[in-house]
């Protein structure tokens, strides 16, 4: 029978749940590394073993990469840190925000603060800068966000290994189609309200807050942005918004369907003011036609809600019925087997959530 892995990233810890397929009942343990922020974790069901990688970060040890390939009975530390900037750039790791599976098997990307991607061929294992981003003539221009700069979208195109996106706060959204030899901003149509009048529409600065796309369609892209929701039919060439008809167009996580590559969830809140959602009612909003019109789902889901979910607590599994899956900075995490239709508490009273990841095994 199949299972159904779920990792919840804290700021004091990653809890792990597991159910059958059909999602109703949930064990858990945790919290694995105690007392450690959590803002990335992947389930790696490439190989015939699944791996866990997590990020954590230590007040005492700082951050680290952890894999695990017994679904986290045990943890293995990776060498050295795994992920570390070269003595030359003088810059010290923060935070890993993202762990990515890329196009071949062997392929894993990290998106850190300050902002930088790493690129592991081993599975994991180690990890080398991506040094000619880093050496980018913009980044020096690159902004810190209200969380820190930091790379928290790496969209690794599905049949291109030359091929990847990247996005982070505040700088925009960049491409390598030469295997990360140069990169290019792909920022055009993307609104920077936070600039002076006039100058909104800049090459490179806007706040991206996550860029996600579904495998069947890699040229589609999906944007939340600070202020604003987009999408791109041209792998991030132009962008278009398709923010009308969501009761706010500031949020965090964007979802698209894992069967279905014009349905995508996002979880309005309200802008710099009232981080929590309008109304303080808690509602995934969902589009079945890329975006062109919008339909709240809340059954089973909490009024007087009043907290953000972060750009990756929101996420889907690959279930035939996918479930989706939301973390609040509340510390509860609310779950639908039915895509979306119908809501039920997973779990709570978790510290502040900063990531969810699901999958079926």
């Amino acid at each position: 029978m199949t299972s159904t892995l779920l990792l919840v990233g804290t700021r004091k810890g990653l809890w792990i749940g597991r159910s059958e397929e059909a999602r109703t009942d949930w064990t858990w343990t945790g919290p694995h590394f105690d007392m450690e922020e959590v803002y990335s974790a992947m389930i790696d069901t490439r190989g015939a073993t699944p791996r866990l990688l997590v990020g954590s970060s230590s007040s005492w040890l700082g951050p680290q990469v952890w894999r695990s390939d017994d679904l986290g009975e045990s943890w293995q530390e990776t060498p050295n840190g795994a992920v570390r900037f070269p003595e030359a750039t003088d810059a010290t790791l923060a935070r890993i925000w993202q762990l990515t599976p890329g196009a071949r098997p062997e392929i894993v990307y990290a998106g850190t603060e300050p902002g930088a991607v790493f690129r592991s061929t081993d599975h994991g294992a180690t990890f080398t800068l991506e040094q000619a981003l880093w050496d980018h003539p913009h980044r020096e221009q690159w902004q810190a966000g209200f969380g820190g700069q930091a790379f928290h979208t790496v969209l690794p195109h599905p049949s291109d290994p030359d091929s990847v996106t990247v996005a982070l706060s505040t700088g925009g959204v960049y491409r390598t189609t030469d295997g990360g030899a140069s990169w290019e901003p792909r920022n055009h149509g993307i609104r920077a309200e936070f600039l002076p009048e006039g100058q909104q529409y800049p090459e490179f600065g806007q706040c991206v807050h996550k860029v996600a796309r579904h495998s069947a369609r890699p040229e589609r892209l999906y944007l939340q942005n600070h202020g604003g929701v987009y999408r791109s039919d041209d792998e991030g060439g132009t962008w278009e918004s398709i923010a009308d008809g969501l009761p706010a167009d500031f949020g965090f996580p964007m979802v698209v369907h894992p069967h279905e590559p014009d349905t995508i969830y996002v979880f309005p809140i309200q802008g710099g003011d009232k981080r929590y959602p309008p109304d303080a009612e808690a509602r995934v909003w969902r589009s079945q036609d890329a975006g062109n019109t919008w339909e709240p789902l809340g059954e089973g889901l909490p009024d007087g809600f009043f907290v953000a979910v972060m750009r990756d607590a929101m996420c889907a599994d690959d279930h035939a019925s996918p479930g989706l899956y939301f973390g609040a900075r509340n510390g509860s995490v609310w779950g639908s087997a039915d895509a979306g239709e119908t809501w039920s508490l997973v779990v709570s009273d978790l510290p502040d959530v900063m990531v969810v990841r699901a999958a079926s095994l």
